[in-house]
């Protein structure tokens, strides 16, 4: 039987913890009771529990006290946290000092019961250890990290201390060379750390997957590693040639226990994975950027590109370059919560900068925007190993192209809202809708409208897409409903009305006047 302490300053709850279930069916018993900080820090020296049950606020000692001090005198124990749901701070300072669980109140059996069930399976596996001590002498060190890291850890038949590996605390960081194109830095990470790692009772370094792996061991090992990133914070962009400069550094959170390892080491793993969409001089991601990450979908290509290019076109013709900055910003946070991977992402991107290439060059033909060649926007794309490399590589070219359809002689906005007209006749363009597009409101803009050009909107457009009509029916060899279509009229009913309206004679009688 494990033997299970219970520290809480209200009899009440003591009484109900112990009636929540028969313990020895569990394989525990309770063979002590503290009602308050000084005694519970005495009993648990005095029986060494295997599992203590501890409020974390109590008379004399807090719970957070009760931990550190045990927990100097070398106790080793599991601790569970009790704790109502305002004292959450202080239960995460706790945590740190390496306690099983974190349980509120009123305590619930089967969390209880789950918790005291993940314990008595880590001490039996430990208990078994003893008796088979000898298995991993034979094998190197490096190997039974890779196993922790990796889950596979055999721990009835593993005893972690023989090797250095038992710890309160573990936190698991992956680095590599964050420049391409630095040589190979020559340094040691405990000299970055400022820790001595005899016997690697520090941390162990291991090549896992073409990744360098370290998992750290205990407080002062990882608080060195937190002051280590906050030299880092401090020195923003680190001078070139240093080891910060050529580092790139990941780290998952920290776990309590040897099994929970693997969560750490797959927290670093997807974090390093995610390095393609860190910010310019970023050198470090850690666990808390996760949640972001664990809640991505896989992406709908054909919807993100119709949508991209559609609202990209929008505001290329507009000439507002805020509006084209505010979309690729949208563009990388909606990328960014994609599982896709690396390689679908940029196959996406160069898929969308060649539609808007191919309509630009269809609506501006004469225009001569100087795009790349399709192959070479491919290969840049493809080479690029940050998503702000491209999204930097799409507002270049997007400057390029405002400057290759933009009119030097333009006076005023309306002269760009007149030229976004004349290039989008056929779409169906509203005051409404096109408004937003140059920062106006449309009521307004429809004002500035007719004073300038001595008629409203609707009917500016009306006349543009029936000079188009005239100029199709006379070369053209269309049906009169494709022609309607052609210039943005999606009812032939409706085109034949504007067009005797506008020009005197239906559509067929005017191509038959001027063919002859």
């Amino acid at each position: 039987m494990y033997q299970v302490l219970i520290a809480d300053d209200e009899s009440i709850i003591r009484e109900g913890i112990k009636c929540l279930f028969d313990w020895e069916s569990l394989g525990f018993t309770i063979t002590g009771e503290a009602t308050n900080g000084e005694q519970a820090y005495q009993e648990i020296l005095r029986l060494r529990p295997d599992v203590v049950l501890l409020d974390i606020r109590m008379p004399g000692l807090s719970g957070i006290d009760v931990i550190r001090e045990v927990r100097s005198a070398g106790y080793e124990g599991n601790i569970i946290i009790l704790s109502g749901y305002s004292d959450f701070k202080y239960a995460q300072e706790a945590i740190r000092y390496g306690v099983h669980s974190y349980l509120t109140k009123p305590v619930d059996e089967d969390e209880l019961q789950s918790a005291l069930l993940a314990i008595r399976e880590q001490l039996d596996a430990k208990a078994a250890a003893s008796s088979t001590k000898e298995h991993y002498r034979d094998t190197i060190h490096a190997s039974i990290v890779k196993d922790l890291l990796l889950g596979t850890a055999d721990f009835p038949k593993t005893n972690l201390s023989d090797f250095h590996l038992e710890a309160p605390v573990y936190q698991v960081v992956i680095y590599e060379k964050y420049s391409h194109n630095t040589q190979d830095a020559s340094y040691s990470f405990s000299d970055l750390l400022r820790v001595t790692n005899q016997d690697n009772n520090s941390y162990d370094h291991i090549t896992l997957s073409y990744n360098e792996v370290l998992l750290l061991k205990g407080d002062f090992a990882i608080q060195k590693f937190n002051e280590f990133l906050e030299r880092y914070e401090r020195e923003r962009r680190p001078q070139k040639g240093s080891p910060l400069d050529s580092l790139f550094i990941t780290y998952g959170k920290c776990v309590s226990s040897p099994d929970e390892i693997p969560e750490s080491y797959t927290d670093a793993l997807n974090l390093m994975h995610r390095r393609f969409f860190c910010d310019q001089e970023q050198h470090t991601i850690g666990y808390a950027d996760l949640p972001k990450f664990l809640n991505t979908h896989p992406i709908n290509h054909d919807a993100f590109l119709k949508k991209y290019s559609a609202t990209l076109l929008s505001y290329l013709q507009s000439f507002n370059r805020s509006m084209v900055a505010q979309t690729l910003n949208d563009l990388s946070k909606e990328l960014y919560n994609t599982s896709d991977s690396i390689d679908s992402i940029k196959l996406l991107l160069a898929d969308l900068f060649l539609q808007i290439k191919e309509q630009m060059n269809h609506l501006y033909n004469h225009a001569e925007i100087p795009f790349p060649n399709n192959a070479d926007i491919i290969r840049t794309i493809e080479g690029k190993y940050y998503l702000y490399e491209i999204i930097l590589f799409f507002t270049e070219q997007f400057e390029i192209v405002i400057g290759s359809i933009g009119n030097s002689t333009r006076d005023s906005v309306l002269d760009d809202i007149l030229n976004y007209i004349n290039h989008n006749y056929a779409n169906n363009i509203t005051l409404e809708n096109i408004a937003p597009l140059f920062g106006y409101n449309s009521s307004y803009l429809g004002k500035i409208f007719s004073k300038r050009m001595g008629e409203n909107f609707n009917s500016y457009v009306d006349h543009i897409r029936i000079e188009k009509s005239k100029e199709l029916l006379q070369n053209e060899d269309l049906k009169v409903y494709s022609v309607a279509e052609r210039v943005g009229y999606r009812n032939v009913d409706y085109f034949h009305i504007k067009f005797k309206k506008y020009v005197g004679q239906s559509p067929a009688e005017y191509r038959k006047a001027h063919r002859q």
